[in-house]
């Protein structure tokens, strides 16, 4: 029987840097053709079983895991998790029947674009790092096309497949300029004020986190500077009684940032790990920043990222190993340097793709030869 029309499935996630792209994906397929119909395919347990339902998206979870690269007792289910859960993709697959399947990075995405691309289907590879991952350089032999986010792949990836279309980002963070007043309010920072913001994620960085507060003195004593301060939920309440006899006028500590529109648009620079979409997401907004690659994530990626932009003068890197000397004096040093704070905001501005999301869900309908409803 005839399709009505175009079915998707877009299949990863784990963390946020996965599943905000993945989402954005999905809301531009919405937007080119109302009437697509969307499943998710994500690893059971993991974060995006609750985003993507939030987002208005069906889910369905595999039994997945990752592989441990340190010796462990845990990798001893790997195998018999992947074998359950290419079972389960190939059912999922089979039972939904989508004319393409994309994949995001993260668990999921092994077991479901390997499925696909044994029964025919057309699949779409979205690399977020400078440096490719095994499953995803194994999975773009038999892929139809594969978007990235800088330039270069083709050493890791077919030349003909390869195209630069940046990660796509968290919706609200296209004009932000228009909002420095209200953050101004929302944070309660003076105006004029040079403000540093610190981002480890959503859970925290610890290496930064200790950084910070082992030269906390420094900012404290740094007039006209304020430093807002996202520790993550695990830190929060260490770093809230470590600070209690200090004066923290100028130090707005949150354990999570909601309004990271707001936090962006009153940012003069910011201190970040260097996860892919996090850099799309400075790179959009053009704020100067201070990398700080977290060593334990698969392959170092977080390095090359950080190196993809330092080379070109866009962020500045400072290792994990020596952010605790390093990190703080480097920030206070760069924050009242306005023709450093300007020539990184102009390069890192320079390596911003705004259109990543429509452009990938364009090349989605065309690998289907499907027909955009709407004109974009």
């Amino acid at each position: 029987m005839e399709k009505k029309h175009l079915k998707a499935i877009i299949s990863g996630g784990g963390t946020g840097g996965h599943i905000f792209p993945a989402v954005s994906i999905a809301n531009a397929l919405r937007e080119l053709n109302p009437e697509v119909e969307i499943l998710f395919v994500g690893a059971e347990g993991k974060m995006e079983m609750e985003k993507v339902p939030a987002a208005g998206y069906q889910i369905i979870g595999l039994p997945v895991v990752g592989f441990h690269r340190k010796l462990t007792v845990k990798n001893l289910t790997f195998p018999f998790k992947l074998l359950q859960s290419l079972q389960k993709a190939k059912k999922v697959v089979k039972d939904f029947n989508p004319d393409v399947v994309v994949g995001v990075g993260g668990y999921a995405s092994g077991p479901v674009l390997r499925v696909a691309q044994q029964l025919g289907i057309p699949t779409l590879i979205q690399e977020q790092n400078s440096f490719a991952g095994v499953t995803n350089k194994l999975l773009a032999k038999r892929a139809k096309a594969i978007c990235v986010a800088y330039e270069g792949m083709e050493k890791y990836f077919p030349a003909d497949k390869v195209i630069l279309t940046g990660n796509p980002i968290r919706q609200g963070l296209e004009n932000i300029l228009p909002k420095t007043d209200e953050a101004h309010s929302f944070f309660d920072v003076p105006k004029g004020n040079k403000v540093i913001l610190v981002v480890g994620g959503s859970l925290g960085a610890r290496s930064i986190n200790h950084s910070i507060l082992g030269n906390i003195d420094k900012i404290i004593e740094s007039k006209g500077v304020t430093l807002i301060w996202q520790t993550g939920k695990f830190y929060i309440d260490d770093i809230r009684e470590k600070l209690k006899e200090k004066n923290t006028e100028n130090i707005k500590i949150n354990d999570f940032i909601n309004r990271m529109d707001l936090a962006y648009s009153i940012a003069d620079l910011v201190i970040s790990r260097a996860g892919a979409c996090t850099i799309s997401e400075l790179c959009m907004v053009g704020k100067p920043t201070i990398l700080v690659p977290s060593p334990n994530v698969a392959e170092d990626h977080q390095t090359m990222n950080a190196k993809a932009l330092a080379i070109r003068n866009a962020a500045i890197m400072v290792r994990d190993n020596e952010a605790p000397a390093n990190l703080t004096t480097t920030a206070l040093d760069i924050i009242t340097d306005n023709d450093r704070l300007n020539t990184l905001s102009r390069n890192i501005k320079e390596m911003a793709l705004p259109n990543a999301a429509i452009d990938i869900a364009k090349k989605v309908m065309e690998l289907v030869g499907s027909t955009a409803k709407k004109g974009v």
